[in-house]
């Protein structure tokens, strides 16, 4: 079966499935409009370019006191299942139509990744894990320890809630702590060595809270929020000594283009891009900012050559191991983490949310579609080449065990390697280039198989032995189905380096927490300010040299709310009330 046409399949499932949840037209709060209703007489104060995990808060704060248009590529969240759901969790990144809320992309390293285009941005496609940037962190970027506080507070009264604890993530939580990752912390937002429970985005029903939700803290009456509104291009003013932002030309979801204008009459007004660390550099060199001879290759028009666009670009590697059990386990994303001081982390997930084969397949393994089960070398990856090996070689060979059970992941802190993004054309649907350089830094590798190591104690604990309910069992199951489907579930030898390293490398996926492109210092300055320009942001992970925390989403979000916050008291002073 092709890829098209197992998306088509689930495509029909969903419909029957879910249709009485989507019936008569989409809801949307009054402040949201498709691109197409835009007026262009119009002059906003700020215009935000994306309305994702940082735009969200972003303008929601800005238009407490200043009049803010908020551009989204993508969809609305509401009404769509595959995003309000924790259970159709997968879907939605399986899903490569054009209305998709996310949008895939292959790295040239061959790992398969997503992009969201929808409005909330990646907490719309994510598995929802909520934990702060550790203490070390913030103090590097030069945040305000007290604001930074506010800030998290701020999201975290409106979309934060507490997990009910799955059983596949207790016996995880109890196996950490017996391989030697303590303490034990409880619940806790914060960063702290050891294993802890950690907040989610999904509430107790399995309803996914997401950034678009911070729109209703808005000023209604200031905010304008356009979906399906696809950024073309930053417009500049060249006339002066630098140059000057002054609005920004974009397509409705009829191909129609649209000029938004900023008020430049105080000199104060941005247009401010969070457009992700795919989007934001790649939006940056259609508009002329960026490597000059790379823009000129492409026929862009130079306004202002910088060499760092694009540059710095990394994604935290991830690598698990699939531990099937004998009883089918409740579904769950991640809700626990262990926190190494080695510069590891690791989390879990499990099974399946709906009792079909054909779609618990799917869910139960998406992941490892992309990685472990997927012996073709990652330089040969496409879509196209893992659907065919899974339908031809995988799928008829795994028995029914290995839709029973659950994931240990293990995933690098801030990894070292980087990489970089390079426009392939100058059409913006269109994914660029970009390359992460997985585990060319040795220092990478080396955390990766201490990660491994630590998963291969946890799987012989007793509480995770107590779920496969026999001591040896799931090792044998795992080299059984190796063995039978020719596929990577486990290395060869937990303790042989060597061995450990070829599976690191082999079955590198990722976890969507790719970064850099528009770094601080480089591309912007410690306020976020394009360097070289005046009136233009940066607002969103492409600045960050490192990933925060476990997971970056807490921090990002918290990020939209901060800056826009130190906009306002920089511009009002004690007038902000903020």
């Amino acid at each position: 079966m092709s890829l098209n046409k197992a998306v088509m399949l689930l495509k029909i499932i969903f419909i029957l499935t879910a249709a009485t949840s989507i019936q008569g037209k989409v809801y949307h709060p009054s402040y949201i409009d498709e691109a197409s209703t835009f007026a262009s007489s119009s002059e906003y104060d700020y215009i935000v370019i994306g309305g994702g995990t940082a735009g969200c808060p972003l303008a929601a704060t800005l238009s407490q006191k200043y009049k803010v248009l908020l551009l989204e590529r993508g969809g609305s969240p509401y009404g769509n299942p595959n995003v309000t759901q924790m259970q159709n969790f997968h879907i939605s990144l399986m899903d490569t139509s054009p209305d998709s809320p996310s949008q895939p992309f292959v790295s040239t390293d061959g790992v398969i990744n997503a992009r969201a285009r929808v409005l909330g941005g990646g907490t719309c496609i994510n598995a929802g894990f909520y934990s702060r940037a550790s203490p070390s962190f913030v103090k590097s970027v030069g945040w305000q320890e007290d604001f930074v506080n506010d800030s998290y507070r701020w999201i975290e009264r409106q979309i934060v809630h507490c997990p009910n604890l799955a059983p596949w993530q207790a016996a995880v939580r109890d196996g950490l702590l017996m391989a030697g990752v303590s303490p034990f912390n409880g619940y806790t937002y914060d960063h702290v060595y050891g294993t802890k429970v950690g907040g989610t985005i999904f509430d107790k029903s399995g309803y996914r809270s997401t950034a678009a939700d911070l729109l209703s803290a808005a000023n209604h009456t200031n905010l304008r929020v356009l979906l399906r509104a696809t950024v073309l291009k930053i417009r500049f003013d060249q006339s002066g000594s630098r140059p000057k932002a002054v609005g920004v030309l974009f397509k409705d979801e009829n191909g129609n283009h649209h000029l938004a204008s900023l008020n430049v009459g105080e000199g104060k007004s941005q247009v401010i891009i969070s457009a992700g660390a795919i989007g934001s550099p790649q939006l940056l060199m259609l508009s002329g900012i960026g490597p000059k001879s790379h823009l000129k290759a492409k026929k862009v028009p130079v306004v202002l050559h910088n060499k760092f666009v694009g540059k710095g670009m990394a994604d935290n590697p991830l690598n698990s191991i699939f531990i099937p059990t004998k009883k089918q386990v409740k579904q769950s994303l991640i809700q626990i983490v262990g926190i190494t001081k080695y510069g590891s982390y690791i989390e879990a997930s499990s099974g399946f949310s709906q009792s079909s084969k054909s779609i618990s397949y799917h869910h139960g393994i998406m992941s490892a579609e992309a990685g472990q089960l997927a012996t073709i070398p990652p330089k040969e990856r496409s879509f196209e080449a893992i659907s065919s090996y899974i339908e031809k070689k995988v799928k008829k060979k795994i028995p029914i065990e290995a839709f029973r059970g659950g994931f240990i992941l293990s995933k690098i802190a801030g990894p070292n390697s980087k990489g970089h993004l390079k426009l392939i054309d100058t059409n913006i649907d269109n994914n660029p280039e970009v390359t992460f350089n997985y585990f060319s830094d040795p220092f990478d590798l080396h955390r990766c198989v201490k990660g491994i190591e630590t998963i291969a104690k946890m799987v012989h604990t007793s509480h995770l032995l107590n779920l496969t309910n026999d001591d040896d069992y799931s090792m044998k199951m795992l080299l059984n189905i190796s063995v039978d489907a020719n596929i990577n579930f486990i290395p060869k030898h937990f303790n042989d380096t060597s061995s450990l390293e070829q599976f690191c490398k082999d079955t590198v996926i990722t976890i969507w927490h790719y970064h850099g492109g528009c770094q601080v210092g480089k591309v912007v300055d410690s306020d976020y300010k394009l360097l070289g320009v005046d009136g233009a942001m940066v607002v969103d992970g492409s600045t960050f040299l490192k990933s925060p925390g476990t997971n970056p989403q807490a921090t990002v979000l918290m990020m939209g709310r901060y800056v826009g916050v130190k906009i306002l008291r920089e511009r009002l002073g004690s007038e902000a009330g903020v």
